[in-house]
């Protein structure tokens, strides 16, 4: 074949050539991140990107990723001085109630399908937010490794949206609902977030049958919970004193005239996930504007705005920094949002 042949044919194969290394690309981006409008999907070549990327390490938090998320009985033997600050960012003065409460809960890890076996882990952190609502989601988020929840946010009757996978459920006592086994899977673990010393009473109570007390922050929690021991766990108040620290930078120790704010159980949760996940995705984020006092803050309920009036959380901040994390890299949304 001559030369000015070989052109020829190379010209007329160009086209050809171009045109399925264009459809594999497209195939691969397709794949990997559920295409033009749709939800992008929990698989192995985003954890692929994500160790290119070292998305961690572009939070520039100053601190290693801590995969241990949850309070060991271990933890409170041959130990001095295990913490500096009390509840909520610390277990200062709650050392005797933690333990009475850990030697009773059977186990302190993750499940070992997941602690052991996994790679990478694909983890959804839903939300309560109205943004989910009618988003169809509810068999993407099943195909996460792990799906975190909040409070008593419901999953039956849901389902479309929200999907019916829990792995984890983090609550406190006033958010806890009666029968977690409503709205959990038979495994999902039950994270309780020791905000005060009455939550770990609270939950001692209920594991020793002791008398309740009745008192509760904005509501009185459950005077009966159906909740099984196996199934507890206490998460670590060191997710807590960092979420706050290092991601909303509030001050541990208010001064006197400053108002006291905690981090809401959602950018809790955003934390952990960083923390024990590969990726992150998420979904139900996100308050009405505050002018917007009719339109509901749940995809459940009828609560508005003006229930978070009075609350000890800076919503705005958090916002904010959801934003901030979005922008990195680190955390990536399954719907549209403001």
């Amino acid at each position: 074949m001559t030369l000015k042949a070989a052109k020829t044919w190379f010209l007329r194969l160009l086209p050809v050539v171009l045109f399925f290394i264009c459809y594999y690309c497209s195939q691969f981006y397709f794949d990997s991140y559920g295409g033009s409008g749709k939800s992008p999907q929990p698989t192995v070549s985003l954890c692929h990107n994500y160790r290119l990327q070292r998305k961690w390490e572009s939070l520039k938090l100053n601190m290693s990723r801590k995969t241990e998320l949850f309070l060991k009985l271990e933890d409170f033997f041959w130990r001095e001085h295990l913490s500096a600050e009390a509840l909520p960012y610390g277990i200062k003065g709650n050392e005797l109630l933690l333990l009475k409460v850990l030697a009773v809960t059977s186990s302190y890890t993750m499940p070992a399908k997941i602690e052991s076996s996994l790679d990478c882990r694909t983890c959804a952190v839903i939300g309560n937010g109205f943004s989910i609502k009618n988003s169809s989601l509810g068999e993407i988020i099943n195909k996460y490794d792990v799906v975190i929840r909040l409070n008593d946010a419901p999953v039956r009757g849901y389902e479309e949206d929200v999907g019916n996978k829990t792995t984890l459920r983090l609550f406190y006592p006033e958010s806890a609902s009666h029968n977690p086994g409503i709205h959990n899977d038979p495994d999902t673990l039950m994270v309780l977030v020791p905000f005060k010393q009455q939550d770990l009473r609270w939950l001692k109570e209920i594991l020793y049958d002791e008398k309740r007390v009745r008192k509760g922050f904005w509501k009185p929690p459950p005077q009966i919970w159906l909740g099984r021991s196996s199934q507890i766990r206490v998460l670590d108040p060191y997710f807590l004193r960092l979420t706050a620290s290092k991601l909303l930078q509030i001050p541990l120790q208010p001064r006197r005239q400053q108002k006291l704010v905690h981090p809401t159980t959602g950018i809790l949760a955003v934390f952990v996930a960083l923390n024990y996940c590969d990726i992150v995705h998420m979904a139900g984020f996100g308050y009405p504007e505050s002018r917007n006092q009719k339109q509901p803050i749940h995809y459940y309920g009828k609560e508005t705005m003006k229930s978070m009036k009075n609350s000890y959380h800076d919503l705005n901040q958090e916002a904010l920094v959801l934003k901030r994390l979005e922008d990195q890299g680190a955390i990536l949304y399954l719907h549209p949002h403001s």
